[in-house]
């Protein structure tokens, strides 16, 4: 469950903003996507990463220094409260017995062994929630669902689920950013729009190597983006740290090793 350790405050005015997830410990797709960030002309100020900057891949300790250099938000994600807790699992809220449980053991224990005390001291301050006030109205930034942090929304959840979301926030946003379920989608509920910005360091199980990150332009319309980085050579890194569980295949295919997660629509 979320702790509720809530960080408000407000955005510079003008220009768009940049929302991304789930760096997973992906460096080659975290510098790319700063770089992005940079050609884009978006500011640290101005660009949010909901969580999960540790998981799948290769470098964890890396992933995070990169972000925390590059400056910009970030939230907690599951993986960060378990590290930052000291815990002996990901917390991700997979069902016993899936694919993503068997196989979250072999790469939250390199995780585990490489991040630092120091690193597990900035995971554990991360806020839970991120409440921002902006040119588009109230803004709110979680990992997984406004009540759980590794609660699993994904792009067919009836409308009843997600507006109970929504009001658990304590104001009426105009937007929720989340990630953690690695499906990027955009939904209107009533009067708020919920999106998932999907995540940069593994492909939404589509048959590709790009993954996905979001804008909002000025405009108000949320663009869903591809981030093209070098999957292979994060896939190459895997493999000399070992971490042969199926994801590094993933990189290069498109698809992950653990589609039992996914609703049945979203399976192939």
């Amino acid at each position: 469950m979320l702790t509720e350790r809530i960080f408000r405050g407000d955005l510079p005015a003008g220009g768009p903003l940049l929302i991304f997830g789930g760096p997973y410990s992906n460096l080659h797709a975290t510098r790319a996507m700063r770089a992005e960030a940079d050609r884009r002309g978006i500011p640290a100020d101005r660009t949010i990463c909901t969580g999960d900057v540790v998981a799948y891949c290769a470098h964890p300790e890396e992933t995070v220094a990169e972000v925390r250099d590059w400056g910009c938000h970030v939230i907690a994600g599951n993986v960060e409260r378990q590290l930052g807790e000291g815990a002996l699992d990901c917390g991700c809220g997979f069902e016993e017995g899936t694919a993503c449980d068997l196989l979250s053991a072999g790469w939250y224990a390199h995780a585990n062994a490489q991040v630092s005390a120091e690193t597990r001291s900035w995971m554990a301050g991360l806020p839970d929630v991120l409440i921002l006030g902006s040119q588009w109205g109230r803004l709110g930034f979680v990992h997984g669902g406004t009540r759980a942090v590794n609660r699993f929304l994904w792009p067919d959840t009836p409308d009843a689920v997600l507006r109970a979301e929504i009001a658990h926030l304590d104001a009426q946003p105009a937007y929720v950013f989340a990630g953690h379920s690695g499906i990027p989608f955009q939904r209107r509920v009533a009067d708020t729009f919920w999106v998932n910005a999907g995540v940069i360091g593994m492909p939404p199980h589509d048959g590709r190597t790009e993954t996905r990150y979001a804008v909002l332009h000025e405009d108000g319309q949320v663009e869903i983006c591809t981030l093209t980085y070098d999957a292979e050579g994060a896939a190459a890194a895997m493999e000399t740290a070992h971490l042969r569980q199926g994801y590094h295949t993933a990189l290069r295919s498109g698809f992950w090793p653990s589609e039992d997660i996914l609703p049945a629509a979203f399976r192939r």
